[in-house]
C-alpha cells in the first residue's frame, strides 16, 4: 500500500476503485464503533457507515489535505450523518455487548446507563448541528479540539467554548440522574 496520501490521490486522479476499497477498509471498523455507539443498532450502523464511505467517496475530489487529516474529515462527515439519521427519529440506543440477557446487579447499571445516554442524545439533538458536530466529534470519535477546528474551519477556542458550555449545560440538566 502507498499510504493514505497516495491512495486519496490515485482516487481524486483515476477514480482508483482498488484504492478506494483499500482507504475504505482502513477506516471502516473505526467509523462502524463510533457510528454504533452514537445510534445503538448494529443495523443502523452498518447503514450509516455504507453511507459515510459513498459521501466521502463522492466528495473526495474537494478533501484537502492543508486543512485537516483525512481522519478528521471522514469523522465529520460521519458525525452529520449521524446527526441527519437522528432527525429521522430511528434511534435505538442499545448496550454495544453482546444481546444475550445478563442477570444481576451489574445488569441493571448497564441498563440505567443505556437510559441516561439515550436521554442525553435526546437532549444534545436539540442543539444546533455545529455544536453537535463538536460533541460527537470530541466524545464519540475521540477527536482533539484542533482536529476538530480544523475540520469545521473554526478557531479552535470557539470550539472550546461550544464543547464546555454544552458540557455544563448537561450536568445541569442531568446532574441528578448520575
Amino acid at each position: 500500500m502507498d499510504g493514505e496520501s497516495g491512495l486519496i490521490r490515485r482516487i481524486q486522479r483515476y477514480g482508483s476503485r482498488k484504492a478506494a476499497d483499500l482507504l475504505v477498509r482502513g477506516y471502516y471498523e473505526e467509523i462502524y464503533v463510533c457510528v454504533c455507539r452514537q445510534v445503538g443498532n448494529r443495523e443502523d450502523a452498518m447503514d450509516l457507515t455504507q453511507e459515510i464511505f459513498i459521501a466521502a467517496l463522492q466528495s473526495i475530489g474537494r478533501y484537502d489535505s492543508k486543512k485537516s487529516a483525512f481522519r478528521t474529515w471522514l469523522h465529520a462527515i460521519a458525525a452529520h450523518k449521524v446527526i441527519d439519521h437522528r432527525r429521522t427519529g430511528h434511534v435505538t440506543l442499545l448496550p454495544l455487548e453482546d444481546d444475550a440477557a445478563h442477570e444481576g446487579p451489574d445488569e441493571l447499571a448497564r441498563l440505567d446507563d443505556a437510559e441516561l445516554l439515550r436521554r442525553i442524545e435526546g437532549y444534545v439533538s436539540g442543539f444546533d448541528e455545529e455544536t453537535q458536530t463538536v460533541f460527537r466529534l470530541h466524545i464519540y470519535d475521540e477527536c482533539s479540539f484542533r482536529e476538530i477546528a480544523e475540520s469545521l474551519n473554526m478557531p479552535e477556542a470557539s470550539v472550546k467554548t461550544k464543547y464546555y458550555r454544552l458540557q455544563k449545560r448537561i450536568r445541569e440538566e442531568f446532574g441528578n440522574d448520575r
